[in-house]
């Protein structure tokens, strides 16, 4: 099986994390995480769960260059852009159509956009 990754884009001017996602209205956030819950359950029971993650936003990100004679770490993330990744998951389906299919239940769930990529597979010997 093939491996999507589905990430969650995020406006790079709001940032949100853990803490400010605090601020939004109780019953909504408490709706949000309860589907969320029943999508990785669904993902699960179906065997197509592989890993999923929230990530800090850009502003926390180390960029790290070793290409040269002495490694560089540069603060920031290694491009600006209006919108960043901030979550993904990593699932197992047969073909893109149950990937989407799959995504299109997330982006139900998150009330978000949901951006869906195969993963390269190794090459056959």
């Amino acid at each position: 099986m093939t491996q999507y990754f589905l990430t969650i884009p995020h406006d790079t001017a709001d940032e949100p994390t853990m803490e400010s996602m605090q601020a939004m209205d109780p019953a909504e956030l408490e709706a949000m995480m309860a589907a969320v819950e029943r999508f990785n359950t669904a993902l699960n029971e179906a065997g197509a769960f592989v890993t999923a993650g929230g990530l800090h936003p850009p502003s926390t990100a180390v960029t790290v260059d070793a290409t040269g004679e002495k490694p560089k770490r540069t603060p920031g993330p290694f491009v600006d852009a209006p919108e960043y990744v901030g979550g993904f998951w990593i699932i197992e389906a047969g073909d893109e159509e149950a990937a989407l299919t799959w995504a299109e239940q997330c982006s139900a769930a998150l009330g978000s956009r949901i951006e869906v990529r195969a993963l390269q597979e190794n090459p056959e010997e």
